[in-house]
């Protein structure tokens, strides 16, 4: 009986928090034992509506292994037809004091970075994201090969209030 109960109320509390996210139209992780400099994290959008605009986010979880106060990515964005965006980004990843940027308890922290905002995807066809981790010490000009502390790394697409 009382397992019964414990079941019914988590099927309950996954379709309540679920349905809570009414701007969602994607959202992917891929997890990480370690980043390598070379390693790129790829994510295949297809059929996603092109009259609608869009805000683009990628979602980053770290622990306390993450040795840096920021993050630096490179992402693409390829088009169905051909064309690509590239950017080399870069986050904040914890106050001045050191604590940690983002949400979550215990070792994890989640964070929810500002990709794009009022996209439209107006070719039809798939879309392919990349994200590439571009992180160096200072004064060196190598790049760090494994990048420790970044658990996993997710995209998302919401709709745009606009």
């Amino acid at each position: 009986m009382r397992s019964a109960f414990f079941v019914s109320f988590l099927a309950l509390m996954i379709i309540a928090f679920s349905s809570c996210d009414r701007n969602r139209v994607y959202d992917e992780y891929k997890s990480l034992g370690g980043w390598n400099k070379d390693s790129v994290v790829t994510f295949q959008l297809n059929n996603i509506d092109s009259s609608k605009v869009y805000d683009l986010f990628i979602n980053v979880r770290n622990n306390n292994e993450y040795q840096y106060s920021n993050l630096f990515l490179i992402t693409e964005i390829k088009f169905p037809q051909g064309k690509v965006i590239s950017d080399t980004l870069e986050y904040e990843m914890t106050k001045p004091n050191g604590e940690w940027l983002g949400t979550g308890f215990g070792d994890v922290k989640e964070s929810k970075l500002w990709y794009k905002e009022d996209v439209r995807f107006d070719e039809p066809g798939e879309y392919k994201v990349t994200i590439q981790q571009a992180m160096r010490k200072n004064g060196e000009v190598d790049g760090v090969q494994v990048l420790e502390g970044i658990t996993d790394v997710g995209f998302r697409i919401e709709n745009s209030d606009n």
